[in-house]
C-alpha cells in the first residue's frame, strides 16, 4: 500500500525537478509572447458579435416594418376555415385549386372528413353561421360513416 503512495510521491518529484530545470536553462534577454486570449481580445469578439446580431435584427425588423417579406407563400393551398372541437382538435377546410377538403386535425393525425366543389363567387374566408354541438356531431358521425362503408 505504501508503495503506492512511494511511487506517486517520487513522480510529482522527478516533475518539479523537470520544471525548475526548465526555467534556468532559458536565455536573460528572452520576452515570453503576450497570450493568445485575452480579457481585450475576447470583448472585442463579443462586441462585434452583438454588433453582427444587432444589424441581423434590424433588418428583419424593417422587412417585416414595410412588409417586403411576404406574410404567406403564394401556393395552391389555402385554408379557408377553421373552427376549434375539442382542447387539440380541429375542423379545417381548405381550398387547392377548385376543391375544398374538409380535414379532421388532431396532434398527429389528419383525416379527409368530406370533398366538395368550391362554391362560385367565394374568393375570401367564409363565416358559417354558429353550429350547436349536437348538430355538429351528427353531421361528423355521418361523415364518418360514410367514409367507412
Amino acid at each position: 500500500m505504501y508503495t503506492r503512495y512511494w511511487i506517486a510521491f517520487t513522480l510529482l518529484g522527478l516533475m518539479f525537478s523537470f520544471r525548475a530545470y526548465a526555467t534556468t536553462t532559458e536565455k536573460p534577454n528572452y520576452v515570453s509572447p503576450p497570450p493568445v486570449i485575452s480579457t481585450e481580445h475576447t470583448l472585442q469578439m463579443i462586441g462585434g458579435l452583438l454588433v453582427v446580431l444587432a444589424i441581423i435584427l434590424s433588418i428583419t425588423w424593417l422587412l417585416k416594418r414595410f412588409s417586403l417579406l411576404p406574410a404567406t407563400p403564394s401556393s395552391a393551398l389555402k385554408v379557408v376555415s377553421a373552427t376549434a372541437v375539442g382542447q387539440r382538435e380541429r375542423v379545417v377546410v381548405v381550398e387547392i385549386q377548385d376543391t375544398w377538403l374538409v380535414l379532421g386535425v388532431a396532434p398527429g393525425h389528419v383525416s379527409k372528413l368530406h370533398s366538395l366543389s368550391k362554391p362560385a363567387g367565394t374568393t375570401e374566408k367564409i363565416s358559417n353561421p354558429p353550429v350547436t354541438e349536437s348538430e355538429f356531431s351528427v353531421k361528423l358521425n355521418e361523415n364518418i360513416h360514410k367514409n367507412n362503408a
